[in-house]
């Protein structure tokens, strides 16, 4: 099977059996595997964490505090598409939700037909979040990272003389010389120079 057609592992988190039993077979009927279902969402993170599914389902009447916690700590820890059902419709409810991860939250219970594209849905929203978060962290590594840099070239401009190409050069040499990236020169260079003013 390429990785294409594999089938999305799915974790179902319900407490009423019937209901999640009609679930788990709609997403048999599109061709989901479900590994897992759950009676409540404590000791989820646990379970994501041991399992690795590719999409958890929430159904439930309405996200209390508790499974909302747990999100969280999912949604910062390991993170993954969440789908939520829920009878609770109040914005500061889905507001809650969305806050705490979910990618998708649907008012008014289950529709079997839609679950597919509900699905489809979360998961393209997720991993267009997880891209976006993915690029935000590297642009402000590449900031820290430039700040760091032409903090340490002042250093050696001040300290030895040099103008802002040489130190640059210098810089890039020592990086090349230890197979290091530049910003861990700079940063070596910057405890040195804190060494040495204490």
């Amino acid at each position: 099977m390429t990785a294409k057609s594999k089938a999305l592992t799915v974790m179902l988190v319900d407490d009423q059996p019937a209901r999640a039993a009609l679930l788990e077979q709609a997403l048999l009927d599109h061709s989901y595997k479900v590994i897992a279902r759950l009676s409540s969402a404590e000791g989820l993170a646990g379970q994501v964490a041991r399992l690795q599914p590719d999409v958890i389902i929430i159904d439930i009447e309405s996200p209390d505090r508790d499974t909302l916690e747990h999100m969280t700590s999912l949604h910062r820890d390991n993170p993954r598409p969440v789908v939520m059902f829920s009878e609770e419709g109040d914005t500061k409810a889905i507001e809650r939700a969305m806050r705490a991860g979910v990618s998708a939250y649907i008012v008014d219970g289950l529709n079997p037909a839609r679950v597919k594209t509900i699905v489809d849905v979360a998961v393209a929203r997720f991993r267009e979040y997880q891209a976006l978060r993915r690029e935000l962290e590297e642009t402000r590594t590449q900031l820290a990272d430039r700040k760091q840099i032409d903090r340490a070239k002042g250093l050696l401009m001040k300290q030895r003389g040099l103008d802002e190409q040489q130190a640059y050069n210098a810089m890039r040499k020592m990086a090349m010389d230890r197979g290091q990236r530049l910003a861990e020169v700079a940063g070596n260079i910057i405890a040195v120079f804190e060494l040495l003013d204490n």
